[in-house]
């Protein structure tokens, strides 16, 4: 099953659902630039890591597509020279999930190899081919990984259990149901009579906005609380376990996701709860040892609520060390401690 958050749309362009204007209103985009593209990302128009990477894959495609079938390339520019350019303005538009570069690199490499020694002429068409078959297999492979972390990680999930998740990792972020979010679909889809808890996700809501719209649509029975009750919660025994996404793991274990997670891990420590993990092997990042080696992304202090002239700390993301996951769930399942082995056994 796909994710119905992006499509291609005619003339190769990308539709895309403008996630900054649910659950209000539903809103497709057309993109066919790079520049739009940059836009919608670091807007949140599309977030989650996987779902970056699919849609950055896709639009490069639809670039290129209107760029050169289409007629509209600025200026005299070889394919491999705009191909470079707009892979490398495309590849930094948000420092954290890695999902975004393994993505456009390897569009990069699937369309260079196309292309070989081809003349200009020949390689401009060779190159929108080769682009948009591979965005579609990123997509593709995405949604199959979806499936195989869902069912992997439900089996983790006992009946009647009470689960906790935190921002959105549903097919708003992926290229199909879902990492964690995709987990609690297949738990419940088995008949396991579970109940969610979704944080809210400050500062921009992603919880109680786009988790919460995705849990009604799945008629999953469920609840949204502020960040701050997690600890209470706990406590008072509405959590058995915790599951979350991930937008980069480092090669030990250590893993970056929305700011909030790692408070999370340390209250599920305190309180004896599982915590999970659950991501694409995409989402791993080999070339970074550890959680201190990722760069974190601040957001703009104006998405935070507050008085005239006071200024904010708005780090979009944090780190929760290894030693305090339960365990990863993958698309090959479930790795356990310690990770860097298990990592390493799943990427060779």
């Amino acid at each position: 099953m796909h994710t119905e958050a992006i499509d291609w749309a005619d003339e190769g362009a990308v539709s895309l659902l403008d996630q900054t204007l649910l659950p209000g209103e539903t809103v497709f985009l057309k993109i066919d630039t790079i520049e739009q593209m940059v836009e919608a990302i670091q807007a949140l128009r599309v977030r989650g890591a996987p779902l970056i990477g699919v849609a950055a894959a896709m639009g490069l495609a639809a670039a290129a597509h209107r760029a050169f079938r289409n007629g509209e390339l600025r200026g005299p520019q070889s394919p491999r020279d705009w191909l470079s350019h707009a892979s490398a303005t495309l590849a930094d538009a948000r420092p954290t999930a890695v999902n975004l570069r393994w993505a456009v690199e390897r569009a990069v490499r699937a369309a260079v190899g196309a292309m070989g020694d081809a003349s200009e002429s020949a390689a401009a068409e060779t190159m929108i081919t080769a682009l948009k078959d591979e965005a579609q297999r990123i997509w593709d492979e995405d949604a199959a990984m979806c499936r195989a972390i869902g069912e992997a990680g439900a089996e983790r999930i006992p009946a009647k259990a009470k689960v906790l998740t935190h921002c959105n990792t549903g097919m708003l972020a992926t290229g199909g149901i879902g990492t964690a979010f995709g987990v609690i679909r297949v738990a419940h889809e088995q008949g396991k009579g579970i109940e969610v808890l979704a944080c809210e996700a400050r500062p921009l809501r992603q919880g109680t906005r786009l988790t919460a719209w995705e849990l009604q649509r799945a008629e999953i029975p469920s609840r949204v609380i502020v960040d701050s009750a997690a600890a209470t919660a706990m406590a008072q025994g509405r959590v058995d376990l915790v599951i979350v996404g991930a937008d980069r793991i480092a090669a030990n274990g250590d893993v970056a996701n929305k700011i909030g997670t790692y408070g999370l891990a340390l209250l599920a420590k305190a309180h004896d709860l599982p915590f999970y993990v659950a991501a694409p092997r995409s989402t791993i990042d080999r070339s970074v040892a550890s959680g201190k080696e990722i760069p974190i992304e601040e957001r703009p202090a104006s998405e935070i609520e507050t008085a005239a002239g006071i200024s904010a700390y708005n780090p979009a993301f944090d780190v929760t060390p290894a030693e305090l996951i339960t365990g990863i769930v993958t698309d090959a399942g479930v790795l356990e401690p310690p990770y860097e082995h298990a990592i390493r056994g799943i990427l060779k």
